[in-house]
């Protein structure tokens, strides 16, 4: 380790006070960036993404926009982290978590980059340890059952190699997913990581057969109400917003008048390939265009208020609409990231929200009005020992995460979301 326990603890006492307010910047969205009135107040910010494989054997890593530039489109002082992975690489993750070798290799060539390239920390978005991930129909989560132990050796070894630098994760929201988070090895994962960002979007993907709401209170409060009892640090822990809406096609003859639980088409094949029948479409000035279904489903959009989230279903195309509005944003800070005393908040993604950046006002606006001090005893269930490197308990990088093109069903202007969409 580059630095001794007590130097990391100090710093760490440091910036304990600071909320995390952390923005992923992906590779496939450099348009329509916002000024610094919109970033006002970001003191993490995410490139995504590095693929997994290159710290295998020592590949070399160039950014899809150089650091300085990517620096003043923030306040002075923001981190820069590096994200590796997103969904569908996770081969890399698996070869480099395999043995105790393989690990400190991977953990050496991330410390390198991070030192060569000028980043401030490392978010690690293994989509997901142990299974379910886009590759699950042809690798079964059976061959991937050595990951769940490998998982926290991998972020010990990384840690270790990075010392006062910020390791952070992202991690699943949906309960099915959290294979390799259980009560026996988030208190390991614990020890070794700064932040946490929970991605608690994609509640609904192409797996399901009844609608749901893909972001929601609801939902996004069990799934962190799941991390803290299992043993992660709520102050760890960083609330993920998405800054996009999902589509799904329901079942052929079916009325779906309830905010949830409509039956769909089938939305993936027996292989795990996508049938086109659901996707998602970001809230960016190009998608905006009058007359297209998605803005159809924002303008008449429903709230759902029990479950806290916003819906619609086009009975004339038989779709089901999914997102986040900046009513609800208000509510999870309030019911969820104050209540449950959370280290922050964090997005998917930076240029995503460029129509009038209203989910993006709604975020700065939440954080402006989190209190600075520790959070309540209630809301931590568990311990950092002592003896493993410290984590600024607020300042989180992060997130988000996808590779699929997002198209609306009726031809709405194409728009990639990135490495997350599921």
């Amino acid at each position: 380790m580059r630095s001794s326990m007590v130097s990391m603890l100090g710093a760490a006492a440091t910036v304990a006070a600071a909320p995390s307010y952390v923005m992923y910047f992906d590779q496939w969205h450099k348009d329509s960036l916002p000024d610094k009135s919109v970033t006002a107040g970001v003191n993490y910010v995410i490139t995504s993404f590095a693929t997994s494989d290159l710290f295998v054997s020592g590949g070399t890593y160039t950014p899809f926009m150089p650091l300085d530039q990517v620096r003043a489109l923030f306040d002075a002082g923001t981190k820069v982290c590096m994200a590796i992975g997103g969904w569908g690489d996770t081969a890399g993750f698996s070869t480099g978590s395999a043995s105790e070798q393989s690990r400190q290799t991977y953990a050496a060539n991330i410390a390198a980059t991070l030192d060569r390239l000028g980043y401030d920390c490392v978010d690690v978005d293994w989509e997901y340890p142990g299974g379910n991930g886009q590759d699950y129909r042809q690798i079964p989560n059976d061959q991937k059952v050595q990951e769940i132990d490998n998982y926290p050796l991998l972020l010990k070894a990384i840690k270790e190699a990075i010392g006062t630098k910020e390791l952070s994760i992202a991690v699943p929201a949906r309960p099915g997913d959290m294979i390799a988070y259980t009560k026996e090895k988030v208190p390991e994962i614990n020890k070794w990581v700064d932040h946490v960002n929970v991605m608690t979007y994609d509640l609904m993907n192409r797996r399901d057969n009844v609608t749901a709401h893909h972001t929601s209170v609801k939902g996004s409060a069990q799934a962190i109400d799941t991390y803290i009892e299992r043993g992660m640090d709520a102050s760890k822990l960083i609330l993920g917003f998405p800054f996009y809406a999902k589509w799904f096609t329901t079942k052929a003859g079916v009325s779906c008048s309830a905010p949830t639980g409509c039956e769909t088409a089938v939305l993936e094949l027996p292989d795990g390939s996508d049938p086109g029948l659901s996707g998602a479409v970001t809230f960016e000035v190009a998608n905006w265009v009058q007359g297209s279904d998605f803005v159809n489903a924002v303008t008449n959009g429903q709230e759902d208020a029990e479950e806290g989230g916003q819906w619609y279903w086009d009975a004339a195309k038989g779709v089901y609409w999914t997102w986040d509005t900046p009513k609800l944003i208000a509510r999870k800070f309030e019911e969820i990231v104050k209540a449950k005393g959370l280290g922050g908040v964090m997005a998917w993604s930076l240029a995503q929200d460029s129509h009038d950046w209203s989910h993006f006002k709604a975020l700065q606006e939440g954080v402006k009005g989190l209190s600075s001090n520790t959070p309540s005893p209630s809301s931590s269930a568990g311990v950092t020992p002592t003896a493993t490197p410290i984590v600024t308990p607020t300042s989180t990088p992060i997130v988000t995460p996808t590779t699929t093109a997002i198209v609306s069903p009726t031809a709405t202007p194409t728009s990639k979301c990135g490495r997350r969409r599921k």
